[in-house]
């Protein structure tokens, strides 16, 4: 039986060697790696986001960053590293890049809301040409730009591995865009990708005509996020059409998009013909009541296997509420459904209270919850919804994967 190095004891020797002063917090993160008892088994991920702690911790820096990388160079046992709202720029980029080119055993990786520019990009992007690695990469809310997102999707043309990445918030545009899709109608291994946010100057939706011309061909997608996409009806009826024959997508994110009724009506024909997605996201656009009643007509009696809807803010009121609650009673699979946001009169809060109080509805899987005041009942906010730990997870325990905490989760691949 092989001696697991101990990773603290050669953190402090490697900043002795190097002159480089310890950082406290990544000291304690290693002293606790080295106590876990599962570091033998099944490896770990050392958690060193900035961010979510009680008490202000120093957060990574490049320096800090050389000092880490030489001690894990040692370590396979290490197969996450969690480095999240750290103060990385392009040269931590580089320390990293230069770890991914020589390391085999990391299958995680969260830089999500650094500092790493366009060049840390490129040299990351380049590393993954040859890394066989890594299955998940997240570089959410770095400013990487048009150009970096294209040395992404230049990469995922060479790349058989990654399964997982995340380019949300990265300020990406068109032509990354386009890039990407065109990349993703060869590419056979991802499974999982966050494009939320980009910045588009254009209003002819040609970004969402190729991502949807790519969902004809590709055959391994499972997730897809295309918020902040100023995503029109013309755009959605592309999009839904693509996905007629599609049997790999398991769930779409159309958040924060300029949808109305006509678009949904596009929305609720799919959900009657598509039978393999699962998580549904509408929040953030304006389908009104009509919209839901579309949704609820498919629900309600040809869709079964849709698990997750949200149509949080998309000012409907009773009518359209109502009609969603009435489409669960008949569909025994729609187990989450997230309403906040909304115009939630009495006729919707006793529809919503009877779900629950019947159990159809459990309080998890639901973003409300219903209170009674002199003989009326209403309905309170559950801090719930299918980007509730996008940006930040609890450092106390694991979030278990699910449709109630779905970002990138509805995959069988962990940061393990």
């Amino acid at each position: 039986m092989s001696v697991l190095p101990d990773l603290h004891l050669h953190y402090v020797q490697a900043c002795q060697d190097l002159s480089q002063p310890e950082n406290p917090f990544i000291a304690r993160v290693l002293q606790e790696a080295d106590k876990n008892d599962e570091t033998g088994t099944k490896g770990i991920t050392l958690k060193l986001a900035g961010n979510n702690h009680l008490v202000p911790v120093p957060r990574v820096t490049d320096d800090d960053l050389g000092v880490l990388v030489s001690v894990l160079e040692k370590a396979p046992f290490v197969t996450g590293l969690d480095l999240a709202y750290s103060l990385l720029t392009d040269a931590g980029a580089e320390t990293i890049a230069t770890f991914l080119q020589e390391n085999s055993s990391l299958h995680y990786l969260n830089l999500m809301f650094n500092d790493i520019g366009t060049s840390g990009a490129e040299l990351i992007a380049e590393a993954l040409h040859s890394n066989q690695s890594l299955v998940h990469l997240r570089m959410t809310g770095n400013k990487i730009g048009n150009q970096g997102g294209m040395f992404f999707a230049s990469m995922l043309e060479v790349n058989s591995t990654l399964e997982k990445l995340d380019l949300g918030d990265c300020d990406v545009g068109l032509k990354c865009l386009i890039a990407t899709a065109i990349a993703l109608t060869q590419n056979k291994s991802l499974k999982a990708i966050n494009l939320n946010r980009p910045l588009l100057c254009s209003q002819q939706e040609e970004s969402t005509v190729h991502i949807a011309q790519m969902l004809r061909s590709n055959s391994s997608l499972m997730e897809l996020h295309l918020g902040k996409h100023g995503m029109k009806n013309f755009g959605v009826e592309r999009l839904c059409e693509a996905l007629y024959g599609n049997s790999s997508l398991r769930y779409l994110d159309l958040s924060c998009n300029n949808i109305t009724y006509d678009g949904a009506k596009f929305v609720g024909e799919l959900l009657k013909r598509n039978k393999t997605l699962k998580i549904l996201d509408l929040s953030a656009n304006r389908i009104e009541d009509l919209g839901a009643i579309y949704l609820s007509e498919a629900l309600e009696t040809w869709n079964m296997t849709l698990q997750a809807l949200s149509v949080v803010s998309n000012n409907i009121t009773d009518e359209g509420l109502v009609a969603l609650a009435q489409a669960m009673q008949s569909n025994t699979t729609l187990s989450h459904i997230y309403i906040w946001g909304n115009k939630l009169d009495r006729s919707t809060c006793v529809a919503f209270w009877e779900l629950i109080e019947m159990g159809r509805l459990e309080l998890g899987c639901t973003d409300v919850v219903p209170y009674e005041v002199d003989g009326e009942v209403f309905l309170a906010e559950l801090s719930h919804g299918l980007g509730k730990h996008r940006y930040w997870a609890p450092r106390s325990a694991a979030v278990a994967p699910g449709a109630a905490n779905a970002s990138l989760e509805i995959l069988p691949v962990s940061e393990y």
